[in-house]
């Protein structure tokens, strides 16, 4: 049966309709893609900033250089194939000539992916032992990492010092390394530490004891994410490493190490606040040192004010929000572990103006 040459015309205008389309769809993934690579993010893997980031991302690009060549020979292949043996007007409708197996096709096609995979396992296997497997130097600085629903505590037993969600360290100076060591384990379930631009995920679970290395050159704020989902607030459990100069670390250390700020005298609204604090079930769960309260259930407050985030890095620490979070965590973080304490507002200004002072 032959067609109307409106109908040929017709479907002709079709075809173009939808190839156009599809070019257009192409051009807006590829401009999308190269935009996402090009934008500057504070978790990207392709701006590595620490020894062990700088091996995966060199693994990286060798995985990836030898996929796109894989993509690229089978993709040649196939659009030969397409256009070098496609239909013919020419063309009988006798079938072509059907040919079984090829030694030498089927050699290959097993011989080259295991000559891949046994290559891709070495490097592999070398970025692992160079970064696990290295002598721990004497100017290393440790840090006992806790993971917990939802917020990381840090402890650094050679400092003395007790602090949580945002991790200080200092900058690593390539001719005389200070890398840090993370000791980390889990109170309750498991998680994963990970900053993409510092090193890799690294399991924290409970009973167990894993470590990790980590020695930014340049100063900066390096952001993470909790990588293993440990309930229901897992998105918001944050990570924030600060690497700051040396001077810049001794003042913080410094500042870390003095006690809880108890004279309140030129700021009685703080000083009532402080009484309410010690006299409610904040001190179940919260330590701030040099006073009674000595919960270690939630984070350690004594040096609360110096930092920049509340909530494991989710909200700002700002006077406002963290009123917000005393009245009700939920509203600001749902599935938080931290009880609304249903105080009255007077109570929960009092002690917004006493946490804001712990510096």
């Amino acid at each position: 049966m032959s067609l109307s040459p409106q109908r040929t015309k017709a479907e002709h205008e079709a075809r173009g309709f939808s190839y156009n389309r599809a070019l257009c769809a192409v051009a807006f993934l590829v401009t999308v893609s190269v935009n996402c690579v090009a934008a500057e993010s504070p978790t990207n893997i392709f701006t590595p900033a620490a020894t062990p980031a700088h091996s995966i991302f060199d693994l990286s690009m060798l995985v990836l250089g030898v996929t796109l060549v894989i993509f690229l020979v089978v993709a040649g292949l196939l659009l030969y194939a397409l256009i070098r043996f496609r239909q013919r007007p020419e063309d009988s409708n006798r079938e072509p000539a059907q040919i079984y197996g090829s030694n030498q096709i089927e050699l290959s096609w097993t011989v080259i992916p295991i000559l891949i995979v046994v290559t891709l396992f070495l490097a592999t296997t070398r970025v692992i032992l160079g970064t696990q497997a290295i002598p721990k130097p004497d100017s290393a600085m440790n840090v006992t990492v806790i993971g917990h629903q939802f917020w990381w505590e840090y402890r650094y037993p050679q400092l003395g010092v007790v602090t949580a969600n945002e991790l200080h360290i200092p900058v690593s100076d390539p001719a005389h390394p200070t890398p840090t060591y993370l000791t980390m384990s889990s109170a309750d379930v498991a998680h994963s530490f990970w900053v993409p631009r510092l090193a890799g995920k690294t399991d924290v679970i409970p009973n167990k004891i894993n470590t990790m290395w980590i020695d930014p050159q340049q100063p900066g704020l390096y952001l993470g994410q909790c990588a293993q989902y440990c309930g229901t607030q897992h998105a918001k459990m944050l990570l924030r490493v600060y690497a700051q100069t040396p001077a810049d670390f001794a003042a913080w250390v410094n500042q870390q190490r003095q006690p809880a700020v108890q004279d309140f005298a030129a700021n009685p609204i703080a000083a009532e606040g402080q009484n309410v604090f010690m006299r409610n079930a904040c001190i179940n769960c919260h330590a701030i040192n040099g006073t009674v309260a000595t919960g270690r259930f939630g984070p350690d407050l004594t040096h609360f004010a110096s930092r920049d985030t509340i909530a494991s890095g989710a909200i700002q620490n700002t006077p406002e929000n963290l009123r917000a979070w005393i009245d009700d965590p939920n509203s600001l973080k749902p599935g938080s572990l931290m009880p609304a304490m249903h105080l009255n507002k007077h109570d929960t200004e009092v002690i917004t103006a006493y946490l804001t002072q712990l510096r």
